[in-house]
């Protein structure tokens, strides 16, 4: 009795043994054929992510997922992102680079955009989040109310290039230019600010009209921002073109005629005191900051060079300027009859 018992412990162990050497040797084995990116969505469970290793191809033995999945309890612990799988991965490294959900975060890059519709278009593909969502939480004053902003949103989006996980969602977007935001209005900002006399979303709203004057010479972006700082210091009209454009509705007007001058808005700078109420596009950091170093001087004019250099000619007076705005209108003229 005592010989079959010992026999029965012995197979027994065998067993166990030879499951145990077959298990590891299954989840040792390499199974990501090549270096792949998995994005696994919000709300997966483990069945559907089970399903989309199969679709996608993204290992070649399921069944020792399966097993791998099993002996670490990856059953209920699925976390969505991003993941980078490398070539020759065994199934215990991936199973155990899922169930981390160390999620390997996006570079987002948005720059030269207008509207929070091209915020939204941009950052869109990047993130789980889609231009709807990402549209929708923007327009969420309420939201962004929770994060300490009650001015205009375009005052907390600074383009740039950021970091996130790629299962963002659109209130998170929010919450991240909020705080983006704050950290770039550090102590020094703010106090350059406050002695031009501005509040931080004032100088964005006047670095916005700097950005859209249009000149391909960055390094001429402080001369034009120490222009409109002259005009606001005397108390003068901006008489902005791209505040005309922006309130026709239209960035493509090229010469702004005396009917844009006339246009009923708050945006028309030809007709109302100061800035207007918020910023016209989302201005680059280029600009901000060549408001917050603006060039100091005795200029109040400025019109965009004949020679269409991208340069501009600036003037103290207005006998010069009207000199150089009629050199302007001469050459685009000119330059509009050649085209026809």
């Amino acid at each position: 009795m005592k010989k079959w018992i010992i026999i029965s412990i012995l197979l027994v162990a065998l067993i166990v043994g030879g499951l145990a050497a077959f298990g590891y040797l299954k989840i040792m084995k390499p199974v990501v054929p090549e270096k792949t990116d998995l994005f696994i969505k919000t709300g997966t469970n483990m069945a559907q992510l089970r399903q989309q290793l199969i679709d996608e191809k993204v290992v070649s033995d399921i069944s020792a997922f399966d097993v791998a999945a099993k002996l670490l309890r990856y059953e209920n612990r699925v976390f969505p992102g991003k993941y980078i799988l490398e070539k020759n991965w065994t199934a215990f490294k991936l199973v155990r680079k899922l169930r981390s959900g160390d999620a390997n975060p996006v570079r987002v890059t948005f720059h030269n955009v207008r509207r929070l519709e091209d915020v939204a278009g941009k950052v869109a593909p990047y993130i789980e989040a889609d231009s709807l969502e990402l549209l929708n939480a923007m327009k969420n004053s309420e939201l962004w109310k929770k994060y300490g902003v009650t001015d205009a949103v375009f005052c907390h989006i600074i383009p740039n290039t950021y970091e996130f996980f790629w299962n963002t969602s659109g209130d998170e977007f929010v919450e991240r230019m909020a705080k983006e935001s704050a950290k770039f209005w550090n102590d020094e900002r703010s106090a350059k600010a406050a002695e031009i006399g501005l509040t931080p979303c004032q100088v964005v709203n006047l670095a916005a009209i700097v950005q859209e004057e249009q000149s391909a010479i960055l390094s001429e972006q402080p001369r034009i921002a120490g222009l409109y700082i002259n005009r606001l210091n005397q108390k003068m009209l901006l008489q902005a073109d791209p505040t005309l454009k922006f309130a026709a509705g239209d960035f493509s007007i090229k010469r702004v005629l005396n009917y844009h001058k006339q246009i009923e808005s708050p945006y028309n700078t030809y007709k109302y005191l100061g800035l207007p109420p918020g910023p016209i596009v989302i201005p680059e950091i280029s600009a901000i900051e060549a408001v917050l170093k603006y060039e100091k001087h005795d200029y109040i004019y400025m019109c965009a060079k004949e020679d269409f250099s991208g340069y501009h000619n600036f003037s103290k007076t207005l006998s010069q300027h009207t000199i150089n705005a009629l050199k302007w209108q001469r050459a685009l003229s000119r330059e509009m009859r050649a085209g026809n």
